[in-house]
């Protein structure tokens, strides 16, 4: 979805807590007619839909989302689901969920608490009642809560009648039998009816927060355009539940949350997640470059749905390969490297394991390569669904020998975009493999993205060796494969079938300048060297740091999707009074050339990560600054409540 926002920012930073704080009492409430409902002004709200894998969770989040973007809300998600592609019904393993956190003001994160809970069944009220406040709203599916159901997720009795809820306002609602009574005269059987309960409950959820339904509505119809019917059965379910809302006793009360039009700079902007930010960041990148785009990949979460995307994109010049194994999948991009094209291979950290031979294999041939990890709770098959920051270490030193590599991380889903295009970058000005580090809170999250002008974008035109570069003794020109740009240390990247430019590529050491096969020793400390110091000197921008008096004595840096968590709790630590500074890295090699100065000038560093402390560890070693580490491998992203408290215990220590 798109909206148009003209009127100017306001700043992000200032001395209020804004939407990631607890609210402050600043409810307003418009008055109606007697006869009509309650309509009361929110700043924000976080919802949670939460039910089995099979209820279509996502797909109501999703709905929902779009038409709050639609509004003109800001607005972040977060998704979680299981693993499995059916999980069993009714298991606490088995509850899928969508947060949505949208406001009429800039807001960063999912929200800690949600505010509602629409939970389908018991095993989805048991696996998120303890997540929501006192005093928030549940909205229950009163018809799934039979003995055996509840049994299930360990219910000895209804929590809907043993007073274990009364700290909650609770509106039982009988989602299924409401949908299938909605739906008798359109010819369906109660099984296919029941499948519409999450659309009543879409609307019902529309109704409370007055969203647009235009949009849901023609996005069902064409979803089920080969089956019109059901197409039909949930526009009526979607509009039902919209009526309740309007008719029933049980909710008194809508809310509004109007349009955040001050928080978005002027310009055209959709709703997007992190993945889909950067395949289009990398189509991107390849127009720009003036080069075809290759993406050679294997299908693995929660990197898949970049495949998916950029093999709608042919009319971009965009070729997709989905190859038999991961190895197969890089081995071709790199060959598609060679070829001259703008190379992609997107993957986990499971993936990344079997493609290091081939990242070797690229940091030897000097080719530009972008290597996409989407980060996901590990080891092994780990936690697929689950985010986690634990590939940085793997992505420093992975690969045997000195095979030095770029790091490049996004810090939001919309970012994702501009880390593709700084990747890109990269890759094709020094020669170059890149990673490319975004994880599963990113890929899946979303959140409003301003869609950039074509000549805001940088130029990544590459000019390709066409002929001789160096004159032998003799007189002769010839073609060395490594002789070097003085400037970025790259060697010339020559398309093969140019006349006159043939060399030799493969793993076996190059002798500097001719690229033919060599064991001597002085030679190879030369070449590796050399590789180190093209990586060393890439151009990265030196390092933003936000301290607005300069008197802060406790810096907390941070580096991909903890952005929005960190930016966040330091809102609230500024709030309260206390004094902090903020950095993020977007360079994790080379890092920023000015890191250590900052380091320096503060008393206290505190890194948070999704990891057992990979950064503090690189930072330790490089830096011998004494880093705060704080930790987290729970497979969910920070809580800003959570980090608030440890940045305020790090100023009073």
């Amino acid at each position: 979805m798109t909206s148009q926002v003209s009127s100017p920012a306001e700043q992000a930073d200032s001395a209020e807590p804004h939407g990631d704080s607890p609210p402050a009492g600043g409810e307003e409430t418009t008055a109606r007619p007697a006869a009509a409902k309650e309509v009361r002004r929110l700043d924000r709200v976080i919802i949670r839909f939460a039910g089995d894998s099979g209820d279509g969770m996502q797909l109501t989040g999703d709905r929902f989302t779009s038409e709050t973007a639609s509004f003109g809300n800001d607005l972040s998600t977060l998704p979680n689901f299981p693993a499995e592609i059916r999980a069993p019904a009714g298991t606490l393993p088995g509850v899928s969920s969508f947060q949505l956190h949208f406001a009429d003001h800039d807001i960063l994160t999912p929200g800690d608490a949600p505010d509602v809970l629409v939970a389908m069944n018991p095993a989805a009220l048991k696996a998120n009642l303890a997540d929501v406040p006192r005093g928030g709203e549940i909205i229950v599916n009163t018809d799934e809560f039979a003995k055996r159901a509840m049994a299930k997720v360990g219910y000895a009795a209804s929590p809907l009648e043993d007073g274990s809820l009364d700290a909650y306002r609770v509106h039982a609602v009988p989602l299924t039998t409401l949908t299938i009574e909605a739906l008798k005269d359109h010819g369906l059987s109660r099984k296919e009816a029941e499948r519409s309960k999450n659309m009543f409950a879409l609307g019902l959820l529309s109704w409370m927060y007055h969203r647009p339904t235009g949009s849901t509505e023609a996005f069902l119809r064409k979803k089920f355009a080969k089956k019109p019917h059901i197409a039909e059965a949930n526009v009526a379910a979607f509009r039902a539940g919209w009526n309740f809302g309007e008719t029933t006793e049980d909710f008194a009360v809508s809310y509004e949350v109007a349009p955040a039009t001050a928080a978005f700079p002027p310009g055209t902007y959709r709703n997007i997640s992190g993945n889909l930010a950067l395949s289009y960041g990398l189509v991107a990148a390849s127009r720009q470059a003036d080069l075809p785009l290759y993406l050679g990949s294997y299908p693995i979460t929660p990197a898949s749905d970049i495949l998916h995307e950029l093999s709608r994109h042919k009319n971009f010049g965009v070729r997709t390969f989905q190859a038999e194994d991961e190895i197969a999948g890089i081995g071709a991009a790199l060959g598609a490297a060679f070829g001259g094209a703008l190379a992609v291979t997107t993957t986990s950290g499971p993936g990344v394991a079997l493609k290091s031979e081939t990242i070797g294999l690229a940091v030897s041939l000097e080719l530009p390569l972008l290597i996409v990890d989407i980060q996901r709770g590990g080891p092994s098959t780990g936690l697929p669904t689950k985010t986690e920051q634990a590939d940085l270490l793997q992505a420093m030193y992975g690969r045997n020998g000195e095979a030095p590599v770029p790091i490049v991380a996004p810090k939001t889903p919309a970012d994702c975009f501009d880390a593709a295009l700084d990747a890109a970058r990269i890759a094709l000005t020094y020669r170059t493999p890149v990673f490319l580090l975004s994880d599963g809170y990113l890929a899946n999250g979303s959140e409003p993205w301003r869609i950039p002008e074509v000549d805001e974008l940088p130029d990544l035109r590459v000019q390709f060796a066409t002929g001789p570069n160096h004159t032998l003794a003799d007189g002769t020109e010839v073609f060395w494969p490594y002789k070097r740009d003085e400037q970025t240390l790259a060697r010339p990247w020559a398309v093969p079938g140019t006349p006159g430019l043939e060399h030799r590529i493969g793993g076996i050491e190059k002798q500097d300048g001719t690229g033919n096969i060599s064991y001597d020793p002085a030679n190879h400390d030369f070449m590796v060297r050399t590789r180190q110091a093209k990586i060393d000197g890439i151009d990265v921008p030196r390092l933003d740091v936000d301290d607005p008096d300069g008197a802060a004595r406790t810096l907390v840096l941070g580096w991909g999707s903890t952005y929005g968590p960190i930016t966040a709790a330091v809102r609230r630590v500024r709030a309260g009074g206390g004094r902090i500074a903020q950095a993020h890295l977007r360079h994790l090699n080379p890092f920023p050339a000015d890191l250590g100065d900052v380091l320096q000038r503060y008393d206290t560093v505190v890194v948070p990560e999704m990891n057992l402390g990979q950064l503090a560890t690189l930072l330790r070693a490089k830096y011998l600054v004494d880093i705060r580490s704080h930790t987290q491998v729970s497979g969910m992203p920070f809580k800003a409540e959570q980090l608030a408290d440890v940045f305020k215990e790090a100023i009073h220590d």
